[in-house]
């Protein structure tokens, strides 16, 4: 295992667990939090589900949470408030990043 992993690792299991914001429309904000999702909700509906990238290369990601999306999302929140995602992100440009958010904490996978 090289350091650069190892790291990321080691950071995913002590950082603070991330958090939900949820705001009102059906877009994200032009700008996010470091660390916590961000979830666009309008009239009651969920529509999206937006995150900077937490590998630290800064890129939004946005996931689509309304049933009639392909590919969509699942959140669910456990009793402290902190998000589960399902199924896997999987970023196919740029970093190709690939995680679980799992109780506010991300799991890389290998």
């Amino acid at each position: 295992m090289n350091f650069t992993r190892w790291w990321r690792n080691t950071w995913a299991r002590i950082a603070p667990r991330r958090r939900l914001i949820i705001i009102e429309g059906d877009s994200l904000p032009k700008r996010l939090p470091r660390r916590n999702l961000v979830l666009a909700r309008e009239g009651g509906e969920d529509w999206c589900l937006g995150m900077r990238c937490p590998c630290g290369c800064g890129d939004t990601i946005e996931l689509l949470v309304i049933d009639e999306a392909k590919p969509r999302w699942d959140i669910a929140l456990d009793g402290n408030g902190r998000p589960t995602l399902s199924p896997s992100v999987w970023r196919k440009k740029g970093c190709r990043s690939h995680f679980w958010l799992r109780g506010g904490r991300v799991e890389w996978c290998d």
